[in-house]
């Protein structure tokens, strides 16, 4: 993955800190998160696993920052749909279904994003010192507010409670894209009987719904 044996400079070790996250990054658009091993990586980038702890504590901590990366560039691409995808002179209940709209599609194609947000309470933020994980909480915390800030924007019938609104929205995008992506005995499930599949859920249709829900409740107890 580099051409040195050993990493002597700064610009050396962030090199190979790069290589450890990019070499990641591409695992996670082949197979789920919960397959990630540090020996699969280590072997990937041409590493000793030793080595890859050198730059990471944990897979856990590899994985974290990838969140980071993979939500910031999403902030960033969220401005442009927002305003393509929102009329700002509609009523504010079809203001809302827009966002929830935009919200939803803007996620459809980001699986590994998805991914690690639904894994992010339950195993990212496990197995990494109390260092990691408020530097992981501190960019979160940077992004969520990021976020109510544009929701602001077209929505100020939120008042303060964007902030809280953002944070609901990221639960729930972790939540549905899990009941989302049934595992293969729920599946052989639903096709056996079919009376179940009412509980077989769309990720777009319903995060949309869910976050529509939740913006309009969120408008309603701020202007209560």
């Amino acid at each position: 993955m580099t051409n040195f044996q050993r990493a002597r400079s700064e610009e050396q070790r962030e090199v190979r800190r790069q290589a450890i996250l990019d070499t990641t990054a591409a695992m996670l658009e082949e197979m789920p998160l919960g397959e990630i091993s540090l020996n699969e990586l280590s072997r990937r980038v041409g590493l000793a696993k030793s080595n890859v702890l050198r730059y990471f504590e944990s897979r856990e901590a590899i994985l974290l920052e990838l969140l980071d990366r993979a939500w910031r560039q999403w902030v960033a691409d969220l401005p442009a749909l927002v305003h393509s995808g929102i009329d700002q002179d509609a009523p504010v209940s079809r203001r809302a279904e827009q966002f929830a709209a935009v919200i939803a599609g803007s996620l459809a194609q980001r699986r590994v994003l998805c991914d690690l947000l639904s894994a992010q309470a339950g195993v990212l933020e496990h197995n990494v010192s109390p260092q990691v994980a408020a530097r992981h909480k501190r960019a979160a915390v940077a992004n969520v507010a990021d976020i109510a800030a544009l929701i602001h924007q077209y929505l100020p019938e939120l008042g303060d409670r964007a902030t809280q609104l953002t944070a609901a929205m990221i639960m729930a995008v972790g939540a549905v894209w899990t009941h989302a992506r049934p595992s293969p005995a729920m599946l052989a499930a639903y096709e056996a009987d079919p009376s179940l599949t009412a509980f077989k859920l769309d990720f777009v249709t319903a995060l949309q719904e869910m976050l529509a829900t939740l913006t309009v409740g969120a408008i309603a107890r701020s202007s209560a």
